[in-house]
């Protein structure tokens, strides 16, 4: 009994997160090179965290989550981080799959006859099916309100009626599954389907089965409960040379299973730590398999046998050879990511909340080549750079 009792000693020894020797240092190079292009851009407020099986090695704070109050970033401020918002919908999606309430090949149209309306002068929409919008391959357009022009009008469709309206000025632009297209809408069906098969509106549905066991208590969609308003970020768009706030709210409306999640950094440390299967509880296990979560960071197979960059609501940066899977976000003046390696158990998030570029010389762009070349691959038996989109 006493020898079986030190070999489980050893074995949960070994699985213990070791921080590696050099990450200290390579941490401070990055943090220091993220905070001053965060100040040289003008970005008004920022947060940056990384963590390691369920030890967080690393959370940058920088700015303000509000000017007129002088509010600075803290580890309770909450951002927006729009597009990230659809790998909840992807997980719940596989939550009604595997409790055999749909199967990811069947097509969208059994769930939402709504979208007969669609131009469709090709016969492709019987094709497009769950799987196909969750890869972002359905052919489907990208923006949710197809609207431009200086004039004003609505930031997001707010029913589900008015996005009906809009299909039949839609159309299947290829063959479902034959490339990548990044689509709004798609995620959107996705949502839909979600409250038909469940009965509870989207919001509901993921406070009950993803926010609640997961532990992320200050986390939520659209407008802010009042007792989290002291937390809120602003976001700041910069005109001629000064920020100029967007105000702390705005409805997401219809779109919001596409875009709506509000969080501050630790609760989307909660969610990226079960993504890696590292946030203890049974309750967290119980959300999704570890066997549904590795299927949903396989590559989607496109119809010439070639690998998308997408697997099911995820991005796939380096494709099958790289381990990292993530997700960008960008709404209203808010921009964000969110990357993890299940193999080694660490990830990382940032939120800016000023309007920014994302290109290689941005806050956005070069923080992110740095963690994907520089600290995930400390972690790795053998290191290799590792390049993002």
């Amino acid at each position: 009994m006493l020898q079986r009792g030190i070999a489980f000693s050893l074995l949960i020894a070994s699985a213990v997160a070791q921080k590696p020797a050099t990450f200290d240092a390579t941490w401070r190079d990055v943090a220091a090179d993220y905070r001053e292009l965060v100040e040289s851009q003008q970005i008004v407020g920022s947060s940056l965290a990384f963590f390691h099986g369920t030890e967080r090695l690393a959370f940058e704070m920088i700015g303000f989550a509000d000017l007129d109050s002088e509010r600075r970033v803290d580890e309770d401020t909450i951002y927006h981080w729009a597009s990230i918002t659809k790998t909840f919908t992807g997980i719940a999606i596989m939550q009604l799959r595997d409790r055999g309430k749909l199967t990811l090949d069947e097509p969208i149209v059994r769930y939402l006859p709504e979208l007969r309306a669609v131009h469709d002068p090709k016969g492709w929409l019987d094709k497009v099916t769950l799987r196909h919008l969750m890869t972002h391959t359905s052919g489907f357009r990208g923006r949710t309100w197809p609207w431009g022009g200086e004039d004003w009008h609505p930031h997001e469709p707010t029913e589900w009626s008015q996005l009906v309206a809009m299909l039949p000025y839609s159309k299947i632009a290829f063959e479902p599954g034959s490339k990548n297209s990044y689509s709004n809408p798609g995620i959107i069906f996705l949502g839909r389907v979600i409250e038909i098969l469940s009965g509870d509106d989207y919001e509901v549905y993921v406070q009950k089965n993803l926010f609640a066991p997961l532990g992320m208590t200050r986390a939520y969609f659209d407008y802010t409960p009042y007792h989290l308003l002291a937390d809120r970020s602003n976001n700041y768009s910069i005109v001629r040379g000064e920020p100029v706030a967007g105000g702390l709210d705005f409805d997401t409306g219809i779109t919001v299973s596409n875009g709506g999640l509000n969080a501050p950094i630790p609760d989307m440390l909660r969610y990226l730590r079960f993504l890696v299967g590292s946030l203890e509880g049974e309750s967290a296990k119980s959300v999704l398999s570890a066997e549904s979560l590795a299927e949903m960071r396989r590559p989607f197979l496109l119809t010439d046998g070639s690998e998308s960059g997408m697997g099911l609501t995820w991005f796939l940066p380096g494709g099958s050879g790289v381990p990292i899977v993530g997700h960008t976000g960008g709404q209203k003046s808010f921009s964000s990511f969110v990357y993890v390696d299940p193999t080694t158990r660490c990830g990382c998030v940032a939120a800016f909340n000023t309007t920014g570029g994302r290109g290689k010389g941005s806050a956005f762009g070069r923080t992110r080549q740095r963690l994907f070349d520089e600290v995930f691959p400390l972690f790795r038996p053998a290191t290799k750079p590792a390049h993002g989109k």
